[in-house]
């Protein structure tokens, strides 16, 4: 597979790539080439929360192409919403079977949807009637069983899906144990459709791992391995420069802080957000455990931003 038929999209990651995550990355970094958001409920009676559909609003994602993910099981709220999102511009948006938390899945969305292909069928028939937007599903291999996925096929080959955007776990696997990467290569085959392939890309090698295995796939879903180390996607295209990556790792940082600081109007919640950052990214620079323990101890602007700065410092070095 030829580079430039490689498509790197940004997962949904609920609490970490929203609209100002998205825009300052590209600011920063390259070779993302699209987006999913996080997903957007429906709550019934026609009701939208404003906030969730100006993180996905065209006037405000022009750097990353962003796709509105939806996340529900009543067909007629996703007709409303999917509505609203064309009105504003959206051409095209994904339906949540994924999410593997048992709040969600408990009240059958998510990946608890799995469960039901009767009802995603019944659910595909109504709303694809319905609505001028083209659709996409991101799915896992069931909730509870991998062999789940075999019932759920041939309800989606029914349907003019965008493609299907498999990881490949349980639900209620959540992140644990290795993705089954047989599993995703059985289902690819038996399906009609396209294949987005997510799941555990978080350096080269697991992607050159997954692009072997199936050279029929040429995009590819990154969510924590894209905030863990910003440079993949450029390092996975060929394009990353050697140079100036603490540099960039620092001014990356420092505007994603800025942004937020705009949006969150305490420090508890600005901290809170920028600890869930370090979650992730504290962990690929070398020797700093010790700092990243007292970043995750924070409670100030200043104690987090005299924290943060050894990160960067010029002793620093980042793992990849």
């Amino acid at each position: 597979m030829e580079k430039s038929l490689i498509k790197i999209i940004l997962a949904p990651l609920q609490g970490f790539t929203d609209v100002t995550f998205r825009n300052v990355f590209a600011d920063h970094f390259s070779d993302v080439d699209e987006a999913v958001a996080p997903f957007i409920p429906t709550m019934g009676k026609k009701k939208l929360k404003l906030s969730r559909l100006k993180d996905i609003a065209p006037e405000n994602n022009k750097k990353i192409f962003t796709i509105p993910q939806i996340l529900g099981n009543n067909a007629e709220d996703f007709i409303f919403l999917a509505d609203c999102l064309r009105d504003m511009g959206h051409k095209k948006i994904n339906w949540n079977l994924g999410c593997p938390f048992a709040r969600v899945a408990n009240k059958n969305r998510g990946s608890g949807l799995l469960l039901h292909p009767e009802k995603i069928d019944a659910f595909l028939d109504s709303v694809l009637s319905k609505i001028s937007n083209t659709l996409s599903v991101k799915i896992r291999l069931g909730r509870l069983s991998k062999n789940e996925i075999y019932e759920l096929l041939p309800v989606f080959d029914k349907y003019p899906l965008d493609e299907i955007i498999l990881h490949p776990r349980t639900g209620i696997q959540m992140y644990e144990g290795a993705p089954d990467h047989y599993a995703f290569g059985e289902a690819h085959l038996l399906s009609r459709h396209s294949f987005v392939y997510n799941g555990d890309i978080t350096d080269l090698s697991s992607f050159h791992d997954i692009r072997k295995k199936f050279p029929g796939v040429h995009r590819f879903m990154i969510g924590r391995g894209l905030i863990s180390n910003p440079f993949l996607a450029e390092i996975i295209k060929g394009t990353a420069p050697n140079e100036n990556k603490m540099n960039r790792l620092k001014n990356f940082h420092n505007d994603l802080f800025s942004g937020y600081q705009k949006i969150y109007s305490g420090p508890a919640h600005l901290i809170g957000r920028m600890k869930g950052f370090w979650s992730y990214l504290g962990p690929s620079f070398k020797k700093q455990e010790k700092s990243l323990k007292r970043i995750m101890k924070a409670e100030s602007i200043n104690r987090y931003k005299d924290v943060a700065a050894d990160f960067f410092a010029a002793e620093s070095e980042f793992l990849y």
